[in-house]
């Protein structure tokens, strides 16, 4: 519909207006979810912040920030901040790539957005990641050398880039735009990220909700490996009970360890198109591109539906459609992940609270990732340097905001068992898992409603989920023309 200047100026003036006053100055501008996705139109501002939070007057960092207003031209005062998963996920790509999730939301709230230091566009700590170390062809002491080229070249000083400083750089955006609370919004590692700042800052923590959970008592490490091949065992074990799959591919499990022995024995060379720039290419895929690509794979229900077909296809000898996702998968998470602040927070916040000594690598071994990414961690944090961390950061969290919890019965690596884990302490909160959903809930069925109405109430206790009941999940494709009719 065409609108008046008249109107439109009327419009603008009403969304200033709405706005807090900021101690930050914001502008128009257009964040997207990547180069060739459509632009949400939001204000966008640098908060500058220092590197070390003990010398506020040395080194500042400028830290990307982003407020999408609210629908409503009156919104509530407290806004919803989304945090990214990764480690080392912008937040702004990742409500870009999402938005539609959070419109209920935005009724009537504006959503908040800031990349975390080291992630996006807020002094991202990056590395040159070389092919070899994506495709997993590194041995320990290239591993090594790679690692000290990436402490070499990185802008900053790593240490200042754990979550215990990320979530004081929040409250300074909070105090900056005059927002008197927040409601917190954390999807897998960002589900870290917001029940340390609800720890910290309690009184301007309104709701919690957490995506995906990481427990504050579990470090992430081997027990990737376990929940990835739990999750693969379960796709197996739905194909087989579904009529159409089993029927299809009634031996999906043997697929699978044929596969296995074949690529531990060698890579095989796989000519093909390369589904992101379009041009020919080969690649070795083997043992580690396989783990990765049925790893990755298992996050989504949609991704699930096509592992047993492109299982099949590659145990008869066509490996293409395996390879080419797995090129996508990989290309991607380069693209998104910062590195340099991945291993800023996993060597700070989980490899040293990892008990070597009770680690089962017998059952490690047995899995189709095996001892490769620990190892790998291991190596890495070996001489990447530590930063700061709150004293209580890894006890759970001890609080009466409300929370709601989100899980996937599938998901291949934080499992409802492990929000369990972390409501332990929580006194008023409510867990929801959603069965066959995999890593991440927020976009799934009828759940952007439910979220909505929880952040309207914050209230856990009488908050209605019956819809996810009737939730959409994607049947196992057949073939390569979908699932059965």
């Amino acid at each position: 519909m065409l609108r008046t200047s008249a109107l439109a100026l009327l419009l603008f003036c009403s969304l200033l207006a709405a706005y807090p006053t900021s101690a930050l100055e914001l502008e128009d501008c257009r964040i997207s979810a990547g180069p060739g996705y459509p632009g949400i139109k939001a204000r966008c501002g640098m908060l500058l912040r220092p590197l070390n939070p003990l010398d506020p007057d040395g080194t500042q960092l400028e830290l990307r920030v982003a407020v999408v207003p609210a629908l409503n031209l009156e919104p509530e005062p407290d806004p919803l901040v989304p945090f990214a998963g990764g480690p080392g996920g912008g937040s702004i790509q990742f409500y870009a790539g999402y938005f539609s999730a959070f419109e209920p939301v935005r009724r009537d709230r504006d959503i908040l957005l800031i990349d975390q230091r080291g992630t996006g566009d807020s002094a991202r700590m990056d590395c040159p990641v070389d092919d070899d170390i994506i495709d997993g062809q590194f041995n320990d002491e290239m591993t090594l050398e790679f690692t000290q080229a990436c402490l070499d070249q990185l802008p900053h000083d790593p240490r200042f880039f754990t979550t215990s400083v990320a979530v004081a750089d929040l409250e300074a955006l909070r105090q900056a735009l005059g927002y008197p609370a927040l409601n917190l919004l954390g999807t897998s590692y960002g589900t870290r990220v917001a029940q340390q700042y609800a720890r910290r800052y309690p009184e301007t923590t309104r709701t919690v909700v957490l995506d995906g959970v990481v427990p504050p008592q579990l470090p992430l490490g081997p027990g990737i490996a376990l929940e990835a091949q739990r999750a693969v065992d379960e796709i197996f074990a739905r194909c087989a009970e579904d009529a159409a799959c089993n029927d299809r591919f009634p031996e999906v499990d043997l697929d699978f360890a044929a596969l296995r022995s074949q690529v531990e024995e060698g890579p095989v060379i796989v000519s093909l198109t390369d589904p992101v720039t379009g041009r020919p290419t080969e690649i070795e895929f083997g043992d580690n591109e396989l783990a990765a690509a049925i790893r990755l794979l298992a996050y989504q229900p949609r991704s699930i539906a096509i592992v047993p077909l492109l299982l099949n296809e590659a145990a008869n000898g066509n490996f293409v459609p395996l390879a080419a996702q797995f090129q996508m998968i990989v290309t991607s998470l380069a693209d998104a992940l910062a590195l340099g602040m991945h291993n800023s927070v996993m060597c700070t916040e989980d490899l040293p609270y990892i008990d070597r000594d009770a680690i089962d690598f017998e059952a490690l071994r047995k899995t189709f990732i095996g001892v490769m990414q620990f190892e790998a961690l291991e190596t890495i944090c070996s001489i990447w340097p530590q930063g700061p961390i709150d004293d209580d950061f890894n006890e759970p969290l001890a609080t009466d905001i409300p929370v709601l919890l989100l899980s996937g019965s599938a998901d291949p690596i934080t499992p409802p068992r492990y929000a369990e884990m972390a409501l332990v302490d929580m006194s008023n909160h409510r867990h929801i898992v959603n069965t066959h959903q995999g890593h991440g809930q927020i976009a799934a069925g009828c759940m952007p409603e439910v979220i909505a109405d929880f952040i309207a109430t914050a209230d856990p206790s009488n908050l209605d989920a019956a819809c996810m009941e009737r939730s959409f999940i994607m049947p196992f494709f057949v073939d390569f023309s979908g699932p059965t009719p």
